[in-house]
């Protein structure tokens, strides 16, 4: 650890910006400051720690809100003067104002922020699963999605059984221009099926993230 407190840039106040970024997403949370004893909290922790400017001292994210950030991984930039944290941040809120992210505005004026902000922008699959929910829950006249959606189980499994053969082909042609094209067929699909069925992308997400790294499993016999 001291060997990584040494190796970074803090600047004239002892303090480097740590920015809070999504451990499944990818999506920013917010930016804070830390200083030599809060980067050292948070490693033994596995919890984040920042400084306060405004308190002038260190503050466990979440001590009093409950909304705790867990520590998954840190790296620095190339010039080791910003951290970035990949937290699992708990209640999904980490703004003081209650939304997801602090990072939430987008017109010209301010708003309050809260539980109804808009969502901080994520990785491409998240954000067509936005789309999908979009369309379920204000269907669009002659949307494709809400077609799909409109039919049920018995339209949408179709289309998956359909762009899985077709993904397949693909494959055995051994196109990747094609392959790559049906898979994001698929994955569409396979979303619209989620949003039908009420299932987020985050707990498909969660699932993937658990299974990173579990014990392989055993090859069945035969």
């Amino acid at each position: 650890m001291p060997s990584l407190l040494a190796q970074l840039r803090w600047n004239e106040a002892g303090l480097i910006p740590a920015v809070a970024q999504d451990w499944l997403d990818g999506a920013v949370l917010m930016v804070a400051w830390m200083n030599a004893e809060a980067l050292t909290r948070t490693l033994e922790s596995g919890e984040v720690h920042y400084w306060s400017r405004s308190r002038q001292e260190l503050w466990h994210k979440g001590a009093t809100s409950g909304h705790i950030q867990k520590l998954r991984g840190l790296r620095y930039d190339c010039d080791a003067d910003v951290v970035l944290l990949s937290i699992e941040q708990s209640g999904d809120v980490a703004c003081h104002t209650g939304a997801r992210s602090c990072f939430y505005e987008q017109g010209p004026q301010a708003t309050a922020g809260g539980p109804e902000a808009p969502p901080p922008p994520a990785d491409v699959c998240t954000e067509l699963m936005r789309v999908i929910e979009g369309r379920r829950q204000q269907p669009e006249p002659g949307s494709y999605t809400n077609r799909l959606l409109e039919g049920g189980d018995n339209r949408i499994l179709k289309k998956i059984g359909e762009e899985a053969a077709e993904f397949v082909m693909a494959c055995k042609d051994d196109d990747p221009k094609d392959i790559a094209g049906e898979a994001a067929d698929l994955v569409f699909h396979l979303q619209v099926a989620l949003a039908h069925h009420g299932v987020p992308w985050r707990r498909v997400q969660e699932v993937l993230a658990a299974r990173r790294g579990a014990p392989r499993r055993a090859e069945a016999n035969g």
